[in-house]
Order: structure tokens, then C-alpha cells, then sequence
């Protein structure tokens, strides 16, 4: 999430003045310290711009990662 935020070039201080939320509860919030509600997760991700999926998922599934990707050789 705070990937995201920084490279659309909007301040913690920012964010949490357009959607209405506490900088220190977003703070932990980017920082996986606490959890965040639908309604919060929802007005992130669209002052951001951005898929709710987007800052919801931290990993991507094996089944949707770019097709070519070489899998790690294991040393015999």
C-alpha cells in the first residue's frame, strides 16, 4: 500500500485528509499493524487510483505470474 501511495506522490498526511482517516491509523495500517476496515480500504484505493486488489493482495497467485517466468533451478 504505501508503495503504491509514494509512487503516486501522496503524503501519509495527504491520504488521510482525502478520505477522511487518522495518519496514525493508516500509518499502521501500511504497516500490516493493524487492519483496516472495507469502507477505509475502499476509499484508499480509490484516491489512489488503483484495483481494491491492488493494495489488498500482497503476493501474486503461481497461476497469474507473467508467463516466461523461469522457475528456480535446484543444484543437483
Amino acid at each position: 500500500m504505501k508503495a503504491i501511495r509514494e509512487a503516486r506522490g501522496i503524503s501519509l498526511q495527504q491520504l488521510a485528509k482525502d478520505i477522511g482517516r487518522d495518519v496514525g491509523f493508516l500509518s499502521r495500517v501500511e504497516r500490516d499493524q493493524q487492519g483496516a476496515g472495507d469502507e477505509t480500504l475502499h476509499r484508499y484505493a480509490q484516491r489512489l487510483n488503483v484495483p481494491i486488489t491492488a493494495i489488498t493482495h500482497k503476493e501474486i497467485p503461481r497461476d497469474q505470474e507473467e508467463p516466461g517466468t523461469p522457475e528456480r533451478q535446484h543444484p543437483h
